[in-house]
């Protein structure tokens, strides 16, 4: 896939060749003035009359007509160099990518040095490029038939830079198309229909991604999970012909079993509501529910392949969510695996019960921080809109960590408050310990606030993805469907994670 060259040569024979442009009045310099003369100062000229751009994320393409070894020039503009990030390098080189794949090419040489400023070095610009590769150019292909003829992917890149070691823009390479690559695989889960995507399913994915990394794995079925008291499990279960799973990968990257990181996913395979059934609208595309158990499963692809000095234990309950004659119903009391009783006003809120049963499982292997991931509340929409995911903690030191990883991977979040009157709310049922929804006021805090209930002390953090999860456009670093949001966001979290007094 990936190539590394330390000389520079704009003579060798490429198909196509990417350099990065900064958007300054100033001449072709460094390697760029060596491509420059072999136009004879004409690059320099087309930047001048604005042919080439050097304005963000613009991309044009230029052919040679033999005065280089590329066929094909393809210039990414990278905006003002004083005002050049990360995220700007990342989104500026998924859309370059973006245009070679819908121009069908195969091969292409990358100029690294080129797009290297401030802060960003080579190891960056490297790690860069194969994350944006991995995720700009995913497809979901989806259940039509297939054409005859197989599609051209781009599948040889070769990078040339005189800024770094081979060995380590290669290992930079390596890690950042992990991050693409495991990102992709919780897209794809996401983007499966339920159908397709049981339960029974998911458990078996999480149990080949067990073998393959060397997870030691757990899958509880139906009469383990009852015989263990995950009431609250079996209620959202009750109404389906389809059998229930907790599933359950560990991962040691220490020693002794000690610090361990519980990534709790919300596995709901699709959601009609239950008796408190969703809108005919508002049913479609429910296939989606179970985007924080594949961000969770995205993020042990991540932590298998680089192998952090962490110990990590996923846990995701599974089910569907239907109607039948055995289903739960509004007004029913059931017992969590904790012992907490719960009174259920809303069969539609069953991703937090679901969530009580994961984390009291999660502590119960050893987990002293938590983390949670789920589709949760349409209220977090209705807060913080699409594009940022809303956070709820009990702990300022373990939020900052998961806030710090989400703003590297380009993941926005907001934290959203917690307050007593919000858990005298949650704890306000007359016949229970707990409801599950207290009111459509404040409906994604009631969601968090539930599911802390359950930390009962642990450091924990929550993420609501409902608003995340999707996107309803094409983005420079993906189409539109499933995002895989979190899952770079956890597998940074867990790579760069200081334990600290609880």
């Amino acid at each position: 896939m990936f190539k590394v060259k330390a000389e520079v040569n704009f003579s060798a024979s490429h198909e196509n060749l990417v350099v990065g442009l900064f958007d300054r009045p100033v001449k072709f310099e460094g390697g760029l003035a060596a491509l420059d003369e072999m136009f004879g100062g004409q690059l320099n000229e087309l930047a001048k009359s604005g042919d080439i751009s050097g304005k963000l994320k613009e991309v044009g393409k230029l052919h040679t007509l033999g005065k280089a070894g590329a066929k094909k020039i393809w210039f990414v503009g990278l905006g003002r160099e004083k005002e050049f990030t990360f995220d700007k390098l990342r989104e500026a080189l998924g859309r370059a990518f973006k245009s070679l794949k819908n121009a069908k090419q195969e091969e292409v040489a990358l100029y690294l040095d080129s797009f290297l400023a401030g802060d960003i070095d080579a190891e960056d610009a490297a790690y860069a490029v194969s994350e944006a590769f991995a995720l700009s150019t995913y497809i979901f292909e989806g259940y039509k038939q297939k054409p005859n003829e197989p599609e051209k992917k781009l599948e040889e890149i070769t990078i040339y830079s005189e800024a770094a070691d081979e060995q380590e823009i290669n290992a930079s390479l390596t890690v950042g198309y992990a991050y693409g690559r495991g990102t992709n695989s919780a897209r794809t889960l996401v983007n499966t229909p339920g159908n397709m995507l049981k339960a029974t399913d998911l458990a078996e994915y999480a149990r080949k991604l067990g073998e393959k990394y060397g997870f030691e794995t757990e899958i509880l079925g139906l009469e383990e999970i009852r015989k263990l008291g995950m009431g609250a499990l079996l209620a959202v279960n009750q109404g389906s012909v389809e059998e229930p799973r907790m599933i359950v990968l560990k991962y040691q990257g220490k020693e002794t079993w000690e610090d361990a990181i519980g990534l709790v996913g919300k596995g709901i395979t699709f959601d009609t509501g239950g008796y408190s059934i969703k809108t005919k609208t508002g049913i479609v595309g429910m296939k989606t529910d179970m985007g924080g158990a594949a961000a969770v499963l995205g993020a042990m692809e991540i932590i298998g392949e680089l192998k952090p000095e962490q110990n990590v234990v996923a846990v995701i309950p599974s089910t569907d969510n239907m109607i039948g004659g055995g289903a739960f119903k509004p007004d029913d009391v059931i017992t969590s695996m904790s012992g907490k009783t719960i009174e259920v006003l809303n069969t539609d809120a069953e991703g937090r019960l679901v969530l009580a049963d994961a984390m009291t499982y999660a502590k119960h292997h050893g987990a002293q921080y938590l983390v949670d991931v789920a589709t949760l509340t349409g209220g977090v929409i209705t807060a913080l809109g699409l594009h940022t995911t809303g956070a709820m903690t009990n702990n300022e030191e373990l939020f900052e960590q998961v806030l710090e990883a989400s703003y590297e991977a380009g993941e926005q979040m907001w934290r959203l408050p917690i307050f007593e009157k919000d858990l005298e709310r949650v704890r306000g049922s007359k016949i229970a310990d707990l409801n599950n929804s207290p009111g459509s006021e404040g409906h994604a805090v009631m969601g968090g606030a539930f599911v802390g209930e359950f930390a009962e002390g642990t450091p924990w953090v929550h993420l609501d993805i409902a608003g995340t999860a999707t996107s309803r456009q094409d983005t420079d670093l993906g189409p539109s469907g499933a995002t895989g949001v979190m899952s770079r966001t956890l597998a940074l979290f867990v790579e760069r994670f200081e334990p600290f007094e609880k």
